[in-house]
Parts: C-alpha cells; structure tokens; sequence
C-alpha cells in the first residue's frame, strides 16, 4: 500500500472540507481546514519525502470568480514537482493536454466522463485519443443513494450530484480501458474523520485490474491497516483531514509508516 498525498484548492486556498457540503452557489463549503501555505508548499513538502502518485484538485467551477485563483495555486504546485502529481477539476478532452504539460503526471477526470447519469463512451474516446490512458485517472467517488442499502453510486459535479451508474466490478472493468488508475473518495464520509466506508472497500478489493486509491474517513492507523484488510491489500490510500499537515492528528511518517508495515 502506497500513500498518495492530496493538495485541494478552494476558493484560491488549499483546504480541506467536507466532502458532500460543496455548494457551485456562491462557492460554498464548510471548512474543516483553511491552510496559511500556498500549493506550492505542500508539492515541495511532498517532493522532499519523495510521495509522488497524489493528487491537486480544484474545487471550483470554471465560471467561478475564484477558478482563477484556484487555477494559480494549482499551476504553482505543478512548476514545484512536475511530473510528481496528478491534477484534477473541470478536466476534460480540450484542456487535458494543457495540465499535463503544466506538469500533471496524468489527469484526474470525473463528470466530463459521465452525462445525464450514465457513462459518456464519447468523451471517454475524446480523451483517450487526446492524451492517451495512461494520462488519465478516472475519479469513480461515490455514495450511497439510500441510507440502509449496500449499493453506491457515482457522484459528478463535486460531488452534488449522483449519477445512475454503480460502483461495481462491473463498471470498473468497463471504464479500464480508457484510464491507468482509478480515485475513488467515499463522498459519504469525505473530511468527517468518523472511520471508512467498508463496503466501499470491499467493492475494491474484488478489483483486480488498474491501480486504485481510496480516500474517506481515514481518522487513525487502525483505519488504514483496516483498508488493507477489507481491500485485500490491493488499494493505495489519500488522508486528508487527519493528517497534521491540515488539522489532524495523523503525522506524515506515521502514516507511511502505517503504509509499510508488513511489507
């Protein structure tokens, strides 16, 4: 198991938020952490501890008055470490070539993928002609659409809305041809730090194909050996909100060191 460390960008500032509180009106969120550093900061941080593999995401809408300043600190992190982390927000087949040579190792990609609920095969050909799969991660974050079921589904548009398509050895099998790995962040449980989505996991580590990271809930070092036990040792992992570096308690080593054992 990898760590995969994450810089989000909202509103100009790198942040961690809640998940699911993500509103495109007005740019509003609930903050669990607002950061003094810029992105750059953490991409040199990251680089020094030689984490690559992890993700910038900007959390604002391309119409945004703050994508701009979002759109800064991302480009800022990239010239920092390039080739050293993905990027993701508001990519799509046009402007995808534009953040790889930016320095993004690959492009993270989530509604421009889906279309009224179902899987655009059309944009997903637009993008693989564009860049190639090997460019691209296919964010497949989900939730529940009804509280006691055991069924998840993808949510787009930062997560607002829920799509049709579930998330199952089904869908992953047939969205690995246009990706090299896939980001997956239970939304229903994203910056809570209340433990993981189990049968998030557990959907996971049935999958044997592309690379995969989860992100959701992380809150202790019991929680990631619990990833690797229902995930089959097969996911990677992203922390937010639990890490030292944005208001938790988790400290970097401790995480890595988390990671390696029984390696």
């Amino acid at each position: 198991m990898r760590f995969r460390p994450c810089i989000d960008i909202h509103n100009g500032q790198v942040k961690q938020i809640i998940g699911d509180s993500l509103r495109d009106e007005g740019d509003a969120a609930i903050d669990n952490f607002v950061s003094e550093h810029s992105a750059g900061y953490y991409a040199a941080l990251f680089q020094r501890k030689n984490i690559s593999g992890g993700h910038i995401v900007l959390l604002n809408k391309q119409d945004s008055p703050q994508y701009e300043a979002t759109k800064k600190q991302a480009l800022d992190a990239l010239s920092v470490w390039p080739g050293g982390m993905q990027l993701g927000g508001g990519v799509n087949a046009d402007n995808a070539e534009f953040w790889l040579n930016a320095g993004a190792s690959h492009v993270v990609v989530t509604t421009y993928a889906f279309t009224d609920g179902k899987i655009n095969f059309e944009h997903l050909e637009a993008l693989r002609s564009a860049v190639g799969a090997e460019h691209v991660v296919l964010d497949v974050s989900c939730k529940k659409k009804e509280k006691n079921s055991n069924h998840y589904f993808i949510v787009t548009d930062r997560w607002q809305h829920i799509t049709d398509v579930e998330l199952n050895l089904k869908t992953l099998e047939m969205l690995s041809a246009y990706c090299d790995e896939f980001l997956i962040h239970a939304a229903d449980v994203e910056g809570r730090q209340r433990g993981i989505e189990a049968g998030v996991v557990e959907i996971l580590g049935e999958y044997e194909g592309r690379p995969m990271v989860y992100a959701g809930g992380v809150r202790a070092a019991a929680d990631i050996s619990r990833i690797k036990l229902l995930g089959r040792n097969r996911l990677d992992v992203t922390i937010g909100s639990a890490l030292e570096l944005f208001g938790g308690s988790l400290s970097l080593d401790e995480v890595i060191a988390a990671c390696n054992a029984g390696h």
